[in-house]
This record gives structure tokens, sequence and C-alpha cells, in this order.
């Protein structure tokens, strides 16, 4: 029984794995889907696209659904293009708490525990057959402003994020369709970043 006890111990997911794992992971491609449910409205919001998430580069998200929106995000950036409008380029200068929250959504795709230690208290639970589920609940300004949780699920890449925050609303996002293949970005995608 002891001996079992260590075994099943032994190969317990922890947080520190989970890093470990994203960061083997140089680009992962995924699809998305998003539902928002606001509160007071009776209907959810719902849109989908696809996601890029390159440690090298940043995170590029394509919103296809109900209207086109592109956000890319690097470590010096943030653009946002709504469909065939000039791109808007937020800097850390120019709009601080707004590039602080980029900062966080990166470190969120890629379980960056400095991160998540500064800005969370965290309670991260294996869930089995390499499932697991970090709950995090904001310690900073403004973050402890904005959201009650936030919670990952994932295995081998992060599956679902939902956000409660403190206005009731809701949203979900869950990934699927993983393509860590190829492990470079292609000439196509390099040119997601190019601002």
């Amino acid at each position: 029984m002891a001996l079992l006890c260590i075994s099943f111990m032994a190969n317990a997911i922890t947080l520190d794995d989970v890093q470990r794992s994203f960061a083997s992971q140089p680009v992962v491609r995924a699809k998305f889907q998003q539902d928002r449910q606001i509160s007071g409205m009776a209907q959810p919001l719902h849109s989908s696209g696809e996601v890029l998430i390159a440690k090298s580069k940043g995170l590029w998200w394509q919103q296809q659904h109900p209207f086109p929106m592109t956000l890319v995000l690097d470590d010096s950036h943030m653009v946002q293009i709504m469909g065939s409008q000039a791109p808007q380029i937020i800097t850390a200068d120019s709009n601080p708490q707004m590039f602080q929250f980029n900062h966080l959504l990166r470190a969120l795709f890629q379980a960056d525990r400095k991160v998540l230690d500064e800005n969370f208290s965290s309670a991260f639970t294996d869930q089995g057959n390499g499932k697991w589920q970090l709950v995090l609940t904001p310690t900073t300004t403004p973050l402890d402003k904005l959201f009650s949780t936030i919670t990952l699920e994932g295995d081998k890449y992060l599956n679902r994020i939902a956000l409660n925050d403190l206005q009731g609303d809701f949203t979900e996002i869950t990934f699927s369709d993983h393509r860590p293949n190829p492990p470079k970005l292609t000439h196509e995608e390099q040119q997601r970043f190019a601002f």
C-alpha cells in the first residue's frame, strides 16, 4: 500500500511540470471558442477563431466569427486590427495598465510561474490522467478589481481558461486542435508579428 502511494505521488503533476512542458513547446497553434455570459444578458456572446503562441515572438489571436479581429501581443506592443481598419498599436508607455494585462495574458498561456506568483495566489490540482487545474486569485491591482478568479485547465496543452469577473460576468475560452508542428514559425506566421 505504501509503495502504491509513493508511486502515485511520484507521478503527480505539479505546476512546475506544466511550466516545463509549456516551455518545451516553442510554437503552438490552436482553434479557440469563446463564450461570454454578461450579467443581465439572456444569451451568451460567442466568438471563435485561431490562436498562435510563439515563445520567441508572442501571441497572435485571430477572431474569425462573428466579425474579424486580430490581436498581436509581444514584449513591446499590443496591436489590434478590426476588419480592414488601420492597426491600433498600444505600447507600455501609452497604456501601462493595458500592457500589464497583455503581459499577464502571455504568462497565462505560457504558465509563467514567476509572473503568476507575483500577481495571484494559486491552487493547483492534479486531476489524474495527465489533466490539471490551476485556480488563480488576483492579489495585485488592477487585477483584483477586475477578476474574482481565473481558472486554467489542461494536459500537455492549455485547454480551457475561465474568467470570473467582479461584475458577475463569466468568460470561458476553450482550445482545440493543438498543433505544435512545425516547431518553428513559417514565413507567413512570422509576418503576423511584423509591426
